[in-house]
């Protein structure tokens, strides 16, 4: 099977690597991938993986590239060429596509779509209000004390989410997105969300319109510094599985927000063929819903894929034709844990092309990827390219062995103002 990828991170790196190990895959290209991306080659072929030079939100232009060479499976990875209607686009075109088509795009396109869905349909979450009023929504997160989530309404690269614990830094959210509007039309309408108090848990079901199948649990770590200090990212890190959902939970999980979440896409005919990753917050009343996302969650794809025994090309194309409840989806029950190594400065300005050493003295660690997220190659040098530059993952045994190998790759690599987390799978090796 020829096989194309959309987009440029480390998802990405993620999701091509594991692909690629298919012996389905004889082909791959990556639009517009990264300089780790460019090492890979299928497993059946050893053909090396092709990076196109075409933005993964360039419609127009991968339209006709996908014309042009006529991959049998697209795979879409970022969440805007799926808002934008990528898969709708491409389905036209008789091109066979995974992932949400535009209208089930909505789960993670708009908050407000995802609140209001939410609330009609009976999955728990937290207390939450729209606004495109500053005026009001200072009011309403007044009704909450200021403890506040402000969160853009619209896709913002992981950075449309302020945190706040007091009606100060409510106004000054409030004031950042529909007063000033450093996000654009991102954040021209702000969701108001009542602070939620508990562990936060990331989860992912493949879907495939009719039936939903979760995966192991996972952390991630969103914010800049160590203790869960500073601003949201994209993801620092995050580890897979985590010790705070055991099987009758997840059961719980499945009967009190998949099955409503299921049947709320009937009811409003939305035909969900992807990944769904709620984030959930573990609360004193019971887990409740703080977002969707209709991707692959990254860093958490740099965790699962090293964990999943079975065949992905397999599973994304019984999502597809609509045979997921057959499919094999079998998990390794080793642990594993991603440091995401970022640039000086990250989530704010940050430089870019510094040279980045140690590549591959970390990748002869055993049990250990990299994965490439904000990379290029300058001449026979990879340098750095984005806020969140490498993903380094490494699984073992157990949670701790795991962290520790993760950690002595990244002490391998090193670039100008490098910045990580030290603290990746602390809470949940301390117990909570």
């Amino acid at each position: 099977m020829k096989i194309l990828v959309i987009g440029s991170g480390g998802r990405e790196h993620a999701l091509v690597w594991k692909l690629a190990q298919s012996p389905h895959a004889t082909q791959l290209w990556c639009a517009p991938g990264n300089a780790g991306i460019a090492s890979e080659q299928t497993a059946a072929t050893g053909r090396p993986v092709e990076c196109v030079p075409l933005g993964a939100e360039d419609l127009p232009a991968l339209l006709a590239f996908a014309r042009e060479r006529r991959p049998d499976l697209t795979v879409v990875g970022p969440d805007n060429p799926l808002a934008l209607g990528i898969v709708d686009l491409f389905q036209q075109a008789g091109l066979r596509t995974w992932g949400p088509n535009r209208k089930a795009a909505q789960f993670e396109a708009s908050k407000a779509f995802a609140q209001e869905f939410m609330v009609r349909h009976g999955i728990p979450t937290a207390r939450a209000g729209t606004f495109s009023e500053a005026d009001a929504a200072s009011r309403f997160a007044a009704e909450l004390g200021g403890r506040c989530a402000v969160k853009a309404d619209g896709l913002a690269l992981g950075k449309g989410v302020l945190l706040c614990r007091d009606m100060m830094q409510a106004d000054q959210a409030i004031e950042e997105f529909l007063v000033r509007k450093t996000l654009g039309e991102a954040g021209a309408r702000v969701v108001i969300q009542e602070l939620l108090d508990g562990v936060e848990v990331s989860l992912h079901a493949l879907c495939d319109g009719r039936v939903a199948r979760l995966f192991p649990t996972s952390q991630d770590h969103k914010r800049a510094l160590d203790g869960d200090q500073g601003r949201n990212t994209g993801g620092m890190g995050t580890y897979s599985p985590t010790p705070f959902l055991g099987p009758s939970d997840l059961a719980a999980i499945e009967r009190q927000i998949l099955e409503p979440w299921r049947r709320g896409c009937a009811a409003e005919g939305i035909e969900y063929r992807g990944i769904l990753y709620p984030g959930l917050m573990l609360t004193a009343d019971g887990p409740k819903v703080l977002e969707f996302n209709a991707r692959f969650g990254d860093p958490e794809t740099q965790v699962y894929l090293p964990r999943l025994e079975s065949d992905l090309v397999e599973l994304l194309l019984a999502c597809v034709e609509g045979t997921l409840e057959t499919a094999d989806l079998r998990w390794s029950p080793m642990a594993a844990v991603c440091v995401v190594m970022a640039s000086g400065g990250y989530p704010g300005s940050y430089a870019k092309g510094k040279p980045i050493a140690g590549l591959e003295a970390a990748a002869d660690l055993p049990n250990t990827k990299v994965f490439h997220a904000g990379t290029a190659r300058v001449r026979d040098t990879v340098v750095t390219h984005g806020g969140r530059v490498l993903g380094v993952t490494a699984w073992a045994p157990d949670l701790r062995q795991a962290r520790d190998a993760a950690y002595a790759a990244v002490d391998r690599i090193q670039f100008d103002a490098a910045h990580y987390r030290r603290d990746i799978a602390a809470r949940a090796l301390r117990g909570g």
